[in-house]
């Protein structure tokens, strides 16, 4: 893999800058918690999953689409019976994950503190852009980025679109993520290099079963490790 010629480096921000997939799967588990005595939790978890990929085209990434997600799930579930005080407490599950604390990843603000002094910085995420910019400005990142882009997916036309933004080409351009589907091969396809930092927890909608063999494409097991081959 050759890196000469890269002057921006674009970082995904849930679980490649902070933890964020665990709170979600806590949420689908206190969910389901709440609507057990309609559904076991394993069949609760597999309409969720159904409800949330029919509304993405519609509602996009996040937690508060997500919150849209797990009330419409409730009402199929329980067959319209769901009473209001369970939808309130769906509702704040979804206003404690919007509240949680950030925590970074190891090792992810000294590898942004060395390569901001000689690289470009972009933060590439999907997402709500109001959650997403209160994550940034918490996590205490936000001065190592000289751009901020929140996308409504992580396709190849996203990628080309905010490489053309930042008047660059693919080949100055470096994707750092921790989704195979998401930051990883969308970008090769752009003829951009792409770097895959795996993390414990994957989204099942982020899961690919390929093995990504490409001139363009590493995998290293931490951020850290990023300073010995830029």
């Amino acid at each position: 893999m050759n890196l000469d010629n890269i002057k921006i480096i674009a970082f995904d921000a849930d679980d490649t800058l902070w933890v964020n997939e665990p709170y979600f799967r806590k949420a689908e588990q206190d969910f389901c918690d709440l609507l057990k005595d309609f559904m076991p939790e394993a069949t609760c978890n597999k309409i969720l999953f159904e409800v949330e990929m029919q509304n993405l085209p519609t509602y996009g990434y996040g937690i508060k689409p997500f919150a849209l997600s797990l009330i419409e799930a409730a009402i199929k579930i329980s067959e319209n019976k769901i009473p209001v005080e369970t939808i309130s407490k769906i509702i704040n599950i979804a206003k404690e994950m919007l509240n949680m604390p950030i925590e970074l990843i190891d090792g992810i603000e000294q590898t942004l503190q060395q390569l901001s002094k000689k690289y470009k910085l972009v933060m590439a995420t999907k997402g709500d852009l109001l959650d997403q910019e209160r994550k940034l400005i918490k996590s205490g990142l936000e001065k190592y980025f000289h751009h901020i882009e929140v996308m409504s997916d992580k396709k190849p036309k996203h990628y080309q679109k905010l490489i053309k933004h930042l008047d660059s080409n693919p080949e100055e351009f470096l994707m750092i993520g921790n989704s195979l589907k998401s930051d990883i091969l969308p970008v090769l396809e752009t003829g951009a290099s792409a770097i895959y930092i795996p993390f414990h927890t994957t989204w099942e909608h982020e899961k690919v079963d390929d093995e990504v063999v490409h001139s363009k494409f590493k995998e290293l097991k931490e951020a850290s490790e990023l300073l010995n081959i830029l």
